[in-house]
Formats: structure tokens, C-alpha cells, sequence
């Protein structure tokens, strides 16, 4: 057995179940150097490096990577009407959530000084490269969270990459979602290439100044890597949830909710924290239940894997420890399940997103009901909040000043903390600017 991570070591806690295994390690050396070795690779030959691993990765060579508008259109008309009416309403939530994001990033001009005006701007990125996977699960409403809030922040171009599916190229819902987000250019590529290939700026992908999306521990790895060369959203890790829950939680809901999101993958960890030892049992053995249900109706074995090896129900005295322990988690999802949802969520201070109550639940979040589902995990959440409008947006500062008694106010205080600093050109700047005040004249 082993604790989860970011448990605090002062609080009295018991563990009513634990993982089995330990947290995931942060990083894998094989995978950084396999990634580091690609990516020098990629920029050293270009596209046949792009097409060799496309072809040894993924048995995927076309003739083009880029995908033509007869196949998005195809792709389209392959779809349910009832897939694509489902789509267009899950866009229509993350547009409008996106939009009231940018209203609140805003422009502002003030003067700080009798003639000083200091203000700022918000500028979007011109260019964005976006890895929309579709491994195991094809996660349709990752271009929604990448693409379509790109586009309401105002980013001029946005490429979108996505690996090809069973030797099919792009899988068909998956398409649709990305060319009705908003993408400029989409291509069939997927893994370290493509990041390279938008990084890079390989033929017409790139280059991008920003990378974005989710993805496997290589994808990861490679934009750990990028970064600096390209700005990032974050680095995201196995899918998480925290159900903070009390006596008055339904232990089939919550069941349910942990459930759904270790269905992301085999590491998810997914955790109880309750102050009530009879709905952590209760949670507990209906999990088991709910295993049982899934299997039947034709589940793989991630969810029973995810459960067991990173499960937990964690038993708290109080709800203050509930705090303490559920901030050291910084889940990347955090639900409230409790008589004083308000309470906890005025204490508490270190998730990715929180859902409150017992009607909300990370599964429509992550496909529909309009916040950003690409969030920090491993205990990021700690110091960053998820990708939004904001992300794309560069908040550029500028300076005026439009008379001498601006420049009589600062350059004494500039002079004299340059001169501190040792640093006389700095004092000259500001003290060449008082003397032409003194003979009378302004530059």
C-alpha cells in the first residue's frame, strides 16, 4: 500500500482504502531521452524525419498530411445528426463561457502621477499549434477547450494536429469536432512529430508560438522540452478527481463520479475524503458494485485498474483537516459533496476546477457544460489554474509621459536608486531629462 501524493504529514487521517500502487513518477528518463532524440531528429531533416516516424509510429504515410475539406466534409456526413446537434450545443457552452472570460481581460490607461499614463493591453498569441489525441478514448471535446477558446481570444492562425486511427487517418467525430471549432489546417500526424512539426515550423505547420493540448507521456515530454523555443498551455498528467464528501452525500453519486474519471486511464487516481467513516464504506463497496455494472455492459479493466492501484477513501476528524488534506492533493477536478458546500468553498484554495454540489459533476465538464477541462494535475494546481481565454492572451504594459511634471516626479527617484545600484547610465537616462527641464525645454 501507499499514500497519496501531497498528503499532509500533521493531520490525523486513516485510510479506509488505500492505493496499491505508488503515484506516478513525474518523468521517465527513457521517454525524455527517446523525445529529446526525436525532436533533434525532426529539426535537423525536416519533413522525411516527420514522415518516417509517422510511418514507423503510427503506419500512417499519405501522400499529405494535411487534411482536405472533401474529408472533413465527409467525415461530417458520417456522423449521426443527434452526434452532431451534441457537438454544436457543447460548443455553444464553451463559446459563451470562452466569451465572458475575454470581457474580463481587459484594456485600461490611468494616470498614476500628474502626467504619467501607464496602461495595458490584451494582446492574443498570432499563431497556435493544437494536439488534439485520440488513443484508447477519442475525447471529442478537446478541440472545444484547445481550438474554439483560441479562436474567441482571437489567435489569427490555429493548427490543429491529430494521429491517425486504425491506418483511417483522422477518426471521423474527432475530425468534425476540430474543423467546427475553428481550426485554420488540420493534419493527420500525431505524437512527438507533430509537436515538432508545429514547433519547428515543418512545410505548412507552423511555426506556432504556443502549444497546446493534452496527450500521452511522450506528447508531455516533448512539450516539456519545446518550451522556451514555443510557449505552452501546461503539462498535464493522468486525469484526477477529489470528492470531498459528508454524511449527507449520495454514496451511489459519488461512486459514479469517481468512476468516471478513472475511466481517463490507468494511473488516474481517483479519491474520497470524508469526515464520515460510514459513507466512505458505503462508497467504497458500491464502487465495487458499479465495477461489476461496467464490466457487464462491455467496460475495459482501465477503471478497476485506476481504482485499485490509485484509489483511496481517506477518513478526516474534522472539516479543517478535510481542508488541509484536500489543498495538499491540488486536485486537478475537486467535487463538494457536503451540508456546507459554500463554506469549503470559501476555505479552499488549490484545485484545477471545483464542482459544487451533488448535481454537478466532472463528466459534464469535461464534455459539455462550457468551463476548460485542460487543467494542471500532479499537484500543479498548486501554483496554476487550467488553460482559458487567458492563456492565448499576452497582457503587454506601456508607458507615457505627457508633460515635465511627470518627468520632474520620477527621474529624482530614478537617479537616485540607480546611483545605489551602481549603475550611472541608468542615473544619466533619468538626470539628462531633469536638465533639460532646468534650461526649459522638453524632449
Amino acid at each position: 500500500m501507499s499514500l497519496p501524493a501531497g498528503l499532509p504529514r500533521d493531520v490525523e487521517l486513516r485510510l479506509i482504502k488505500a492505493p496499491l500502487a505508488s503515484p506516478a513518477p513525474g518523468r521517465d528518463p527513457a521517454v525524455s531521452a527517446k523525445v529529446s532524440e526525436m525532436l533533434l531528429r525532426v529539426e535537423r531533416e525536416g519533413m522525411d524525419a516527420v514522415r518516417a516516424y509517422s510511418r514507423d509510429l503510427d503506419d500512417w504515410a499519405p501522400r499529405e498530411f494535411a487534411v482536405s475539406q472533401a474529408e472533413i466534409d465527409a467525415a461530417t456526413e458520417s456522423l449521426p445528426e443527434a452526434l452532431r446537434e451534441a457537438i454544436a450545443f457543447a460548443q455553444m457552452q464553451v463559446r459563451q463561457f470562452a466569451e465572458h472570460q475575454r470581457r474580463a481581460l481587459v484594456d485600461f490607461q490611468v494616470e498614476t502621477l500628474p502626467g504619467v499614463q501607464l496602461g495595458q493591453r490584451q494582446v492574443p498569441v498570432e499563431r497556435v499549434g493544437a494536439y488534439v489525441p485520440a488513443g484508447r478514448l477519442p475525447m471529442l471535446a478537446s478541440p472545444f477547450m484547445t481550438i474554439l477558446v483560441a479562436k474567441v481570444a482571437g489567435v489569427q492562425r490555429v493548427v490543429a494536429c491529430s494521429p491517425p486511427r486504425d491506418g483511417r487517418g483522422i477518426h471521423p467525430p474527432v475530425l468534425h469536432s476540430i474543423a467546427t471549432s475553428g481550426a485554420d489546417a488540420i493534419f493527420a500526424l500525431g505524437g512527438v512529430q507533430a509537436l515538432a512539426a508545429m514547433a519547428f515550423g515543418i512545410e505548412d505547420m507552423g511555426p506556432v508560438d504556443m502549444l497546446v493540448g493534452p496527450g500521452n507521456a511522450f506528447v508531455a515530454e516533448a512539450k516539456r522540452q519545446l518550451f522556451g523555443r514555443v510557449g505552452i498551455d501546461l503539462l498535464a498528467g493522468p486525469s484526477e478527481i477529489t470528492v470531498l464528501a459528508d454524511e449527507t452525500a449520495d454514496p451511489e453519486l459519488v461512486a459514479a463520479d469517481l468512476l468516471a474519471q478513472a475511466e481517463h486511464g490507468p494511473t488516474s487516481p481517483a479519491i474520497l475524503v470524508t469526515t464520515d467513516e460510514t459513507l466512505a464504506e458505503r462508497v467504497v463497496k458500491d464502487i465495487d458494485r458499479q465495477l461489476d455494472e461496467l464490466a457487464a455492459l462491455g467496460a475495459d479493466e482501465i477503471p478497476r485498474r485506476a481504482w485499485t492501484d490509485h484509489g483511496a477513501a481517506i477518513l478526516v476528524s474534522s472539516p479543517e483537516d478535510a481542508i488541509r488534506v484536500v489543498d495538499g492533493l491540488a486536485p486537478e477536478h475537486l467535487e463538494i459533496q457536503t451540508r456546507r458546500d459554500d463554506w469549503y468553498f470559501d476555505r479552499l484554495r488549490s484545485y484545477g476546477s471545483v464542482f459544487l454540489g451533488s448535481q454537478a459533476t466532472v463528466a459534464f465538464s469535461d464534455k459539455a457544460i462550457g468551463t476548460n477541462h485542460t487543467l494542471p494535475t500532479a499537484g500543479a494546481a498548486r501554483y496554476t489554474g487550467g488553460l482559458s481565454v487567458a492563456k492565448y492572451l499576452k497582457t503587454l504594459t506601456y508607458q507615457r509621459i505627457v508633460s515635465q511634471v511627470g518627468v520632474a516626479a520620477i527621474a529624482p527617484v530614478v537617479a537616485e536608486i540607480s546611483r545605489a545600484d551602481l549603475m550611472p547610465a541608468h542615473e544619466a537616462s533619468a538626470t539628462r531629462r531633469l536638465a533639460r527641464l532646468s534650461h526649459g525645454s522638453e524632449s
